[in-house]
């Protein structure tokens, strides 16, 4: 399963929730009558989607069986996921974010940069957040930078411009 948003909170008094979308597809995935998936008391369930509307670019959604606020607020928190055989296929040169997660961002010298553990932005301006031993270090998702992107191989090969690495150490 992948995961294509997060509920934020209950929304309004008619059961309908506020998502904080991690899909570059947002009006694909909460078109009425989509079924996304969400874990519940160690149960994952299926959720259909009935009405959708955006508000400040987020999703606005009412599902199937969910009526009233105090329904909808046992569901803020939780993250929605489909199947990944529903996925798009991508263009080339483009991944999912869960297929980054996880690879190992060494330099063009071999040097260990760390492990990505999240990818943050949007299709057209995403950065690495890479797990290094010093820290957090952010870097640019563009081909300058990430020379090689193998997500079958769990790797990432980046040309990081002099200082990128050292100014951008959050920890």
């Amino acid at each position: 399963m992948a995961t294509v948003g997060r509920i934020a909170r209950a929304h309004g008094i008619r059961g309908q929730v506020i998502v904080n979308p991690e899909t570059d597809f947002p009006e694909e995935r909460f078109r009425p009558g989509a079924e996304i998936y969400v874990e519940r008391n160690g149960r994952v369930e299926a959720l259909t989607v009935t009405t959708v509307r955006f508000q400040q670019g987020r999703p606005v959604i009412g599902i199937a069986g969910v009526e009233t606020m105090n329904d909808a607020e046992t569901l803020a928190g939780h993250e929605l996921r489909v199947p990944v055989s529903q996925l798009a296929t991508l263009p080339a040169d483009t991944h999912y974010r869960h297929d980054l997660i996880g690879c190992r961002v060494e330099t063009q010298a071999g040097e260990l940069v760390g492990t990505v553990k999240d990818v943050e932005g949007t299709l057209s301006g995403s950065r690495l957040v890479v797990a290094a031993e010093r820290g957090e270090v952010l870097v640019p998702l563009v081909a300058q930078i990430c020379t090689a992107v193998n997500p079958a191989a769990k790797r990432i090969v980046i040309n990081p411009p002099e200082g990128l690495l050292e100014v951008n150490f959050t920890g």
